[in-house]
């Protein structure tokens, strides 16, 4: 019964060591972030490679949303 439970224990604690290593996540890492990607979710009103309309869409984001002074009834 102990040595059971012993095996059963050591073969879960080994269960853990086998995760496979994240290499490729498949996300470039060289472009900026205005370039944008091929996700169908992105902002609406926003271009891909418009600078500006980025830089614009990350203010208004803050200002509105993340703006504790704006939030406060």
């Amino acid at each position: 019964m102990i040595r059971t439970a012993f095996i059963l224990a050591a073969a879960l604690s080994l269960a853990a060591c086998g995760e496979k290593p994240q290499t490729n996540t498949g996300a470039k890492r060289d472009t900026p972030a205005f370039q944008g990607t091929s996700n169908p979710y992105n902002a609406p009103g926003w271009t891909a490679g418009d600078k500006t309309s980025w830089a614009q869409h990350l203010k208004t984001r803050a200002q509105n949303s993340q703006n504790e002074y704006n939030r406060v009834n």
